[in-house]
């Protein structure tokens, strides 16, 4: 029994060595992440812009502020956690998906240009 004792402690001294939020940290996190959730929503719901175009680029700003609210007050990724690997590989992973997103619209807008324009005679009859 002694040994089963020693050996849940040392197991919980080696999770209180990792970076676990307190409960004021979850509580910001939560009360920010509402606050960025009602604000889109209000100004979908109140038709506060007239212009479609800035009310999805707020969504957006207000998607991607949300994004990092979540990755530092509940899955506690800073500078500091895993020696700063977290966040090299999130920041790897997000470069090679604006290169790939990038490229692919590139690529598909070339091809469009590029392409021979059809008659409406052809886009008849074609398949």
């Amino acid at each position: 029994m002694s040994t089963e004792t020693n050996h849940h402690g040392a197991h919980e001294s080696a999770h209180d060595a990792h970076g676990h939020g307190s409960m004021r940290d979850y509580v910001i996190g939560f009360v920010l992440s509402v606050i960025l959730t009602v604000i889109p929503f209000w100004l979908v719901m109140g038709e506060v812009l007239e212009s479609r175009v800035w009310t999805v680029a707020l969504i957006m700003i207000f998607g991607a502020i949300q994004i990092v609210v979540h990755m530092v007050y509940f899955l506690h990724m800073n500078r500091k956690s895993e020696g700063g690997w977290i966040l090299m590989s999130l920041l790897f992973t997000g470069i090679i998906i604006v290169i790939a997103l990038v490229g692919s619209l590139w690529v598909m807008h070339h091809l469009d240009t590029n392409m021979m324009p059809m008659s409406p005679e052809q886009m008849r009859v074609a398949p």
